[in-house]
């Protein structure tokens, strides 16, 4: 009887991937073995190409130097290294001096430098890009490869090109804000632990000649906490008293006054634009002048001011995103010069744009002076609390341009800084708010001991909040301990104090878990502005006899 060797029932030897192997399965190297060798040759190639574009990306240079051009990759390798070098510097100055560091990357100079670099940095980038993929030798790759290689190269070398090119434009609108808005000049020094700070908006109608300063308020900020008092003088105020060693005080003595009743508070700027004699060397006597008045009359030393051209805010307020309040009352859009042509109605979380909003700060129609102080103060308020640093950096070429045309400030480069930590700090804090009108005073004759008595007053309140507040926070902070404390000990004796009931005793409800307290409320979406022909209803709250602190019946912010 014949016997068949094992060897003649096994599987025939099949080529890998041969249709009739038995599992049909291919092995993962198939596709690679059935591939010619020039196949081979353009996929490496391929490879290769794709590694040095990023290389190149992560290194500027580095692939010059591992395929060629070592003189210009060495060089694009230091200079690398060194803009890395700079940047580490800095980082560390912002670490160990933050206020220094925003001053060297504020300083106009900084920044036109910084965007020339940038923009010649950009672009050899780009070029070191192609440069790459040239060395990558496309033509090695084959026709469908080379075209994606050389897609690939293009897109990321115009997107360096491209970004660059935003960046170096960031930083010429920054050396210009900085540069026309900042110039310096202020009193950098607190005084009595606050910065005082004169806002001013100005205002040049057709039917008048020269600017009014037709708002004037004081921001008194803690220099420490950014708590902020504003305390607003009303543009008709008369007898406004020039301080010693003013050039005005010469011609008038006895304070600002005029039979014909036009010498008023807002008028001072024009009166020493008028003489420029008076202030040699000034660039802006009206500014010096109104400084003066403004610190005689409250009894604070003024270490800035900030004016806004009232004809370029709405530009500034789109420039935000424009500022959300609840508003009481409907006030109109237009007066004075210009027809009334409908009303802002009333709302909750209204948003207002830069037209809209500059009405609502600007317009008498219908309306005291005193409201029309109150709107202004909403719209500061809502400003203070809505210009985030978020919105800031979002929004800075829009801000840039549109506050070198209408804010002028002493404030120096130097203080920015500063003055930025406060305000961030003041934004989470209540905003308290004295407007100087009637019954507190009468502006056709003041008491001014009455308006240092008060200031005074206010700014006693602040500090006391501030302490309050410390103390609640020390307060808060030792209890926390304390509870810890406690919660451990007690911990450590739960187990023998947790015995079952007896039977037959009441079972204890579960505790219930208490809601948490003091959980901001969800953030609702603006509604938009409504502007119809209805007009004011009532007063919408505004009270005549409590103007000095009615800035809630006229609106609130969030």
């Amino acid at each position: 009887m014949s016997t068949v060797h094992p060897s003649a029932l096994a599987e025939p030897d099949l080529a890998p991937g041969d249709p009739a192997r038995a599992d049909g399965v291919s092995s993962p190297d198939d596709a690679e073995r059935e591939q010619t060798p020039q196949e081979r040759s353009e996929r490496l190639a391929f490879r290769r190409g794709v590694s040095l574009l990023v290389l190149t990306l992560l290194v500027p240079g580095s692939a010059q130097v591992i395929a060629g051009g070592k003189g210009l990759g060495r060089f694009a390798m230091r200079l690398w290294l060194g803009v890395l070098g700079v940047l580490g510097l800095f980082a560390l100055l912002f670490a160990l001096h933050r206020n220094a560091a925003i001053a060297v990357y504020a300083h106009p100079f900084t920044q036109w430098l910084g965007s020339s670099v940038v923009l010649v940095l950009g672009i050899g980038w780009a070029l070191l890009l192609l440069d790459a993929w040239r060395l990558s030798r496309p033509g090695l790759m084959g026709r469908p490869r080379t075209y994606w290689m050389a897609a690939l190269a293009g897109v990321l070398a115009l997107g360096l090109a491209a970004g660059a090119t935003q960046v170096s434009a960031l930083g010429r609108s920054q050396a210009t804000l900085f540069g026309s808005v900042f110039a310096g000049g202020g009193f950098t020094a607190p005084t009595d632990g606050r910065i005082n700070v004169l806002l001013i908006g100005a205002d040049a109608e057709p039917d008048r000649p020269g600017i009014r300063t037709d708002t004037m308020m004081v921001a008194s900020v803690s220099a420490t906490t950014g708590r902020t008092v504003l305390f607003s003088l009303p543009r008709n105020l008369q007898w406004a008293p020039f301080p010693a060693g003013s050039p005005l005080r010469e011609l008038y003595p006895k304070g600002y006054w005029c039979e014909d009743q036009s010498c008023l508070l807002n008028a001072v700027y024009n009166l020493a634009e008028q003489h420029p004699d008076l202030y040699p060397g000034a660039e802006r006597p009206g500014l010096v002048a109104l400084r003066e008045v403004v610190s005689e009359i409250l009894g604070l030393r003024i270490n800035y001011h900030a004016m806004i051209d009232m004809t370029g805010f709405e530009q500034l307020i789109d420039a935000m995103g424009g500022v959300t309040l609840d508003i009481a009352k409907a006030v109109p859009i237009g007066g004075g010069s210009a027809p009334v042509e409908g009303y802002i109605q009333p709302g909750e979380n209204v948003r207002l744009g830069g037209f809209e909003a500059l009405w609502f700060a600007r317009s008498r129609h219908g309306a005291s002076d005193y409201e029309r102080m109150a709107r202004q103060k909403c719209i500061v308020n809502a400003v203070a609390k809505q210009a985030t640093p978020t919105t800031l950096i979002t929004r800075f070429n829009e801000l840039a341009a549109a506050g070198a045309s209408v804010l002028t400030t002493d404030v120096p480069t130097s203080e920015i800084g500063r003055l930025v930590e406060l305000a961030d700090a003041g934004r989470r804090l209540p905003i308290a708010s004295v407007s100087f009108a009637p019954p507190l005073i009468e502006p056709v004759k003041p008491d001014f001991a009455v308006i240092t008595d008060t200031v005074d007053e206010q700014i006693r309140a602040s500090v006391a909040a501030d302490e309050d507040a410390a103390r609640a926070a020390a307060q808060a902070a030792a209890a926390e301990q304390a509870g810890d404390e406690q919660a451990d000990t007690a911990q450590a004796g739960a187990a023998p104090a947790q015995a079952a009931p007896a039977e037959g005793a009441p079972a204890q409800a579960a505790p219930t878990e208490a809601a948490p307290q003091g959980e901001p409320a969800a953030a609702t979406e603006p509604t938009e502005v409504v502007v119809a022909d209805a007009g004011p209803s009532g007063t919408g709250g505004f009270s005549e006899e409590r103007q000095t602190d009615d800035l809630t019946a006229i609106c609130s912010v969030d």
